[in-house]
């Protein structure tokens, strides 16, 4: 059945290309409200396909749209986050409607290059995430003390700031402290980092009013929430080894005044048991 599904769908995108952005326009609209929760799908256009102990688990596009459009159809879930690709066959599959719908913006530092720190705005702009009737735009600042290429991710992150607000859309910024370890790079998942980087996020652009922050669970999450007013969506991350332990703490973590909701991604779409509804129907009890 699902096959037949994405058969619709190319052949959208090769007879009638602009149903694409009609469907946008016209589809019901979802609301950012006092909790929110959302799927996360833009891992492959940075190159990262690996899911928990499966390398090429997000190689499938077919496999990984019918996980999302499961994820999107249980209730609870308030819409996704997604690259073009992913998010426009999720319109000719009708599955954003009623959705909140956030364009992935930069994906140029590619998992696993030499130019990853150097995190080129390759996606959405906020021009095209305002034409598609989307509601923000999410970005990711790797702060590299020791890479000289950091500087122009933060530049980049500042003006799509100030572009999503002028435009009164949501800016996601998902902010880490990170570093080279053995060539590859790692993001420190320490208070003390999480603070900084935070603190450095906060600050971008000419307004913070339309700001949120994507931020990893950590210890100490009390003292690492404390480094701003900004609203936060807590990450999902990585398949965790122990789920109980990983929805444990994001269920700490969102009784702090500024966390607002989850985003979640490979650790709900690929979960070790492979149950999609069962993983996701839990992480938003936690709500």
């Amino acid at each position: 059945m699902f096959a037949e599904r994405l058969a619709v769908v190319t052949d959208a995108r090769v007879r009638r290309p602009q149903s694409i952005v009609e469907l946008a326009r016209s589809r019901p609209r979802g609301a950012i409200g006092d909790r929110l929760f959302l799927v996360a799908a833009d891992h492959p256009a940075r190159g990262a396909l690996a899911a928990g102990s499966r390398p090429t688990a997000m190689a499938d596009r077919g496999e990984l749209l019918e996980r999302l459009c499961a994820a999107l159809a249980r209730p609870g879930v308030h819409g996704v986050l997604g690259t073009a690709d992913v998010l426009e066959d999720l319109l000719l599959l009708g599955a954003l409607d009623g959705k909140v719908v956030i364009g992935s913006m930069n994906r140029g530092g590619l998992a696993g290059t030499a130019f990853e720190i150097d995190d080129r705005f390759t996606g959405y702009g906020a021009e095209a995430v305002a034409a598609m009737g989307f509601d923000g735009g999410k970005m990711l600042l790797r702060i590299d003390p020791d890479d000289l290429a950091t500087v122009s991710t933060m530049e980049g992150c500042a003006r799509a700031v100030d572009a999503l607000a002028g435009r009164r859309l949501m800016a996601m910024v998902e902010p880490f402290i990170s570093h080279r370890v053995d060539g590859r790079v790692r993001n420190e998942l320490t208070a003390d980092a999480m603070v900084r980087a935070i603190s450095v996020a906060s600050g971008l652009g000419g307004t913070s009013a339309y700001t949120w922050l994507k931020v990893p669970v950590v210890p100490d999450m009390e003292r690492v929430m404390a480094a701003s007013t900004l609203p936060a969506l807590l990450l999902g991350g990585e398949v965790p080894a122990d789920r109980d332990a990983a929805f444990e703490g994001w269920q700490k973590a969102l009784r702090l005044p500024t966390v607002k909701g989850i985003v979640a991604g490979r650790s709900l779409l690929y979960p070790a048991d492979d149950d999609v509804a069962g993983a996701v129907d839990t992480a938003v009890s936690l709500l």
